[in-house]
């Protein structure tokens, strides 16, 4: 199993934004959102999207666009050598195996902050694009005059003072601010794992063996240097937001049989779109526009690297489909074309003619296959649209291999099934590994700390919607939600429908 780290654990307060009054969550390996519809699942969700497609893409551009024009003082290049010779000694203590822990230096922490302080407006943009909205101030919730507060923060390592990120979305800016504790720990890896601790490790030995040698050059090696260290830092501070995200959106099914013609439409009006008033042009949000070039991009998509552990893809064609999802590229042009070819069957159809559950789950078999890479995050919207109860027990084991193969997974749903078999796959990792063999699908087991269910409740006053943790219940094995009231309140109303035809037979 490839265990995703509970450091990685991001806590995320919101307080109203959308629908929502007051929200705190934490971000683990599987989080789900569960509750009535318009109380801002997907309000969330959509959230957390565009701060991993900012904080995942976009981190590099803060250090180049300001690191050129630094003018270091003799301290600083001594800092930075001191530094330097440091984590050569300490890593060749431990013979290059393994991780350690060490602090920044102030400097390098204060050049953070002030990185962090200054991207309000650009994250605000980013939020926005991601809603397909003109102006964040849109997302406060209605009749609150005040503005919308985010913030995000995370532990460091399991006893140091949390890095803390505040986002306050108002009318007409978008005002963030940082709180990093002094002596941050950063972790290294002597075994050079990825190429940002590889370009690291390049510059740290540059400096050193280039200080004595070449003194009028340190002022540009500890410039190298700082910016290679905040480069590499700046992801720590906002783990798993600095890793990609992925958006699957509830209509999905219907994208994937219209992508054509909406692609099509929006290339034949693009010439126009200058002359028609800005009014009457709809827009897309950025989740549908990106999920719609991610479609596109199948038909040539790039070499995969780190692709996560086992055939997730062929598991869910082979478990629920009865059959495999083809991607193929139109003949003269490079778009691509979506099959669905049944088992034992030598042709394959359209996908617009499969059943409406083989193109709800097409997009995620080809994500799993073509996208998704080990650490990032799904984010699958109700994943039991168009499945038999059966297909929405077996589709939540397959995202728990998910998690075990080390993708992080976020889901909102409205299904009862995906929660039960959810409290069944927690309470299977209470028993030994060699007992949970002789259970049925006892291979899919997940801790609790792995899991994190979270309830959206509706509120009159203030009007909106409050978010709320809710554990499993040991007794039952069940996540407790309203589904019970619902199916009480049916039972309650076949009981008098009974009863008035009772009475009336017996009249």
């Amino acid at each position: 199993m490839n265990d995703l780290r509970k450091q990685d654990t991001l806590e995320l307060e919101v307080a109203n934004f959308g629908p929502i009054v007051e929200a705190k969550i934490d971000l683990r390996p599987l989080t789900v959102f569960v509750g009535p519809s318009n109380t801002g699942k997907s309000y969330l969700a959509i959230l957390i999207y565009a701060l991993h497609r900012f904080f995942g893409r976009y981190s590099d551009d803060w250090i180049f666009s300001s690191a050129r024009h630094w003018n270091l003082p003799q301290k600083t290049i001594d800092d930075a050598d001191e530094w330097a010779r440091r984590v050569q000694q300490t890593l060749a203590d431990k013979k290059g195996e393994g991780e350690e822990l060490i602090d920044l230096p102030d400097l390098i922490v204060d050049k953070i902050r002030s990185l962090f302080d200054a991207q309000g407006d650009p994250l605000g943009n980013e939020i926005s694009w991601c809603f397909g909205i003109d102006e964040v101030g849109k997302l406060i919730r209605k009749g609150y005059r005040g503005g919308a507060r985010i913030v995000f923060r995370r532990h460091n390592s399991n006893d140091s003072t949390p890095s803390e990120h505040r986002l306050m979305l108002k009318a007409q800016r978008t005002e963030f601010g940082t709180t990093i504790p002094a002596g941050m720990p950063m972790q290294i890896d002597g075994r050079r794992k990825d190429k940002r601790m590889e370009r690291l490790f390049y510059i740290v030995e540059e400096m050193i063996s280039a200080a004595p040698r070449r003194g009028h050059t340190r002022n540009a090696h500890a410039r190298r240097l700082l910016e290679k260290l905040i480069i590499f830092a700046l992801p720590q501070l906002a783990r798993p937001l600095s890793r990609p995200a992925h958006y699957l959106p509830a209509s999905r099914t219907g994208v994937m049989h219209a992508h054509r013609a909406v692609v099509s439409s929006l290339i034949s009006n693009a010439p126009r779109a200058g002359l028609r008033p800005s009014a009457g042009t709809p827009m897309f949000s950025g989740v549908l526009a990106d999920f719609l070039q991610q479609l596109i991009e199948l038909v040539d998509p790039p070499p995969r690297r780190r692709k996560p552990r086992g055939d997730l893809d062929k598991q869910i064609e082979a478990s629920i489909l009865s059959g495999s999802v083809h991607v193929e590229s139109s003949e003269g042009i490079a778009y691509p074309n979506f099959t669905y070819q049944p088992k034992e069957w030598k042709e394959s159809l359209p996908l617009l003619n499969a059943s409406s559950m083989v193109s709800e789950l097409a997009p995620v078999i080809l994500y799993l296959r073509h996208v998704v890479q080990l650490g990032e995050t799904l984010i699958i919207e109700e994943p039991e649209a168009h499945l038999h109860p059966a297909m929405q027990v077996e589709f939540t084991r397959q995202i728990a291999a998910l998690v075990q193969a080390g993708v992080r997974v976020i889901v909102t749903t409205h299904s009862e099934w995906v929660l039960e078999e959810l409290g069944n796959i927690v309470r299977c990792s209470e028993l030994p590994e060699a007992r949970r063999k002789k259970i049925p699908q006892g291979d899919f087991a997940l801790r609790p700390d792995q899991v994190g269910a979270w309830l959206f409740k509706p509120k009159l006053r203030p009007k909106g919607s409050v978010v709320e943790e809710i554990k499993l219940d040991a007794e039952t094995g069940l996540y407790p939600t309203d589904y019970d009231d619902v199916s009480l309140a049916l039972y309650n109303d076949g009981v008098r429908i009974f009863n008035r035809i009772q009475d009336r037979n017996t009249e």
